[in-house]
């Protein structure tokens, strides 16, 4: 009975752990590794396990550093169930799709263009086809339903805040008389964040692994994250500017439209005209949609006085190419919500091509930005940055909107494990290395927990763990 860990443990990204018990074998995530061109080459690399020999995958949520090499595990043998709570499956559907079509695309574009010999036979990481095989493994469960899904193997999934579908997974485990507890944080979400539920208490494991990503620090708070956006679209009005949002698809683009709705008029909102330009985030504006029950009670209100989806009567959406196109005309009054949200590809290249050369325009960064991406360079300040080859001066105004991170900080990480009654072990992956330092230091300072830091490879018998 034992836990290795291989994913999201020497960087944020590809988050995998592999549970053995009883002769079975089950993930927990099977992401993709994203940054450099460096980082998402090791996708490409080997698993450290033969996939053939997993009997099943546990799926904490959609995003694609969680999700997006499940394609992978089946292209090289995989066969077994994926479990996952309902409203993972339909975001998954088109995560996973739009990722196999990148690539499809980024190999035909090398192959026709290309830089060495080894571009002239190019290929994608996975198609479509085999993303398609892998959706077909998958099996929706609800929150808040025990489920065994292997002999001496069972599974609950409970609400992390996150995104939609987003899941805390406790993990029943037992082997030759003995029982093991694991609880697996997935990406916890803020407490009081909009549209979503808190994420829940869970009392007793043996074992945690909790991720980091923002264990160093406290978000500002909601009421001056709104107060300072509403003062941002207020000074960007008066340049006669656009303002440019790198959003993620899933969770962050439904976020703002939800609250460029609640506060249309305290935002001055009617003297823009507000773009969601990704087919993506189109499509899971109306899964988010139709999932109202996983909301909290002020986002289900909101949603039962709607007869459609959010209202902006300045809304528009833009999921083909030549609208998309049109939008770069446009030199004053648009908001653009466009991904990818770190950057690294995407619509939002072309937006910031047009755009980041003018003083007058802003660029508002909403979510967290790897080391390696274009939005952590401008983060980090950069003077000019290269786009499709070409260098630009990076001259509009930059902002930087921490509050509306769909990862909890450290208060929030602190308060969901302090939740345990049973003083587990806690395991801290997910984070880069100086911020799990610290983070590991605080679970230990204040909840006084006995805490570690794993690496990629490292092994932990779970039947060996004092209860």
């Amino acid at each position: 009975m034992e836990i290795q860990f291989y994913g999201a443990t020497d960087r944020v990204t590809g988050s995998c752990h592999i549970i053995r018990v009883a002769g079975r074998t089950v993930l927990l995530d099977c992401g993709l590794i994203q940054g450099t061109k460096e980082d998402e080459a090791l996708n490409r690399s080997p698993f450290p396990f033969d996939p053939s020999t997993v009997d099943a995958v546990v799926l904490s949520h959609g995003h694609i550093d969680h999700s997006g090499r499940l394609p992978l595990l089946v292209k090289y043998g995989f066969r077994g169930p994926v479990y996952t709570q309902q409203a993972t499956i339909d975001l998954c559907r088109i995560l996973l799709l739009d990722s196999a079509s990148l690539s499809e695309n980024d190999a035909a574009y090398r192959r026709k263009n290309p830089e060495t010999r080894k571009d002239l036979h190019a290929e994608p990481l996975y198609t479509r086809e085999v993303a398609l095989r892998a959706l077909e493994m998958f099996t929706g469960l609800p929150y808040h339903v025990k489920k065994q899904i292997l002999p001496g193997v069972s599974v609950c999934f409970r609400d992390a805040g996150h995104i939609l579908g987003s899941s805390c997974v406790e993990v029943w485990l037992e082997e030759d008389g003995v029982s093991r507890k694991l609880v697996f944080s997935g990406d916890l979400g803020q407490y009081g964040s909009p549209i979503l539920k808190d994420p829940e208490v869970i009392e007793d494991a043996d074992a945690v692994i909790v991720e980091s990503t923002y264990g160093d620090r406290l978000h500002r708070e909601l009421d001056q994250t709104l107060a300072e956006i509403g003062g941002i679209l207020s000074t960007a009005c008066d340049r006669c500017g656009n303002i440019l949002i790198p959003a993620f698809a899933i969770g962050r683009s439904q976020e703002l439209l939800y609250l460029f709705a609640q506060h249309f008029d305290a935002w001055g909102l009617h003297r823009w005209q507000v773009y969601l330009d990704s087919p993506m985030a189109i499509e899971a504006s109306r899964i988010y949609w139709d999932y109202s029950e996983l909301y909290d009670e002020e986002a289900l209100l909101f949603r039962n006085a709607e007869k459609g989806m959010p209202y902006l009567k300045n809304l528009h959406f833009t999921p083909r190419v030549e609208q998309s196109q049109a939008i770069n005309s446009i030199r004053t009054g648009a908001i653009i919500i466009a991904g990818s949200g770190m950057c690294n590809g995407g619509r939002i290249l072309h937006h910031l091509k047009h755009n980041v050369s003018r003083p007058e325009c802003s660029v508002l960064i909403t979510g967290y930005q790897a080391e390696g991406t274009l939005g952590r360079q401008l983060v980090d300040g950069a003077e000019s940055v290269m786009i499709h080859g070409r260098t630009y001066p990076m001259k509009a105004t930059l902002h930087t909107i921490g509050g509306l991170s769909a990862h909890g900080d450290q208060e929030d990480m602190l308060r969901w494990l302090g939740g345990f009654r049973t003083g587990p072990k806690v395991y801290v992956v997910h984070g880069d290395q100086e911020v799990k330092k610290i983070f590991r230091e605080a679970i230990e300072e204040k909840l006084q927990l006995d805490a570690s830091i794993p690496v990629a490879g490292d092994i932990i018998d779970l039947a060996a763990l004092r209860r």
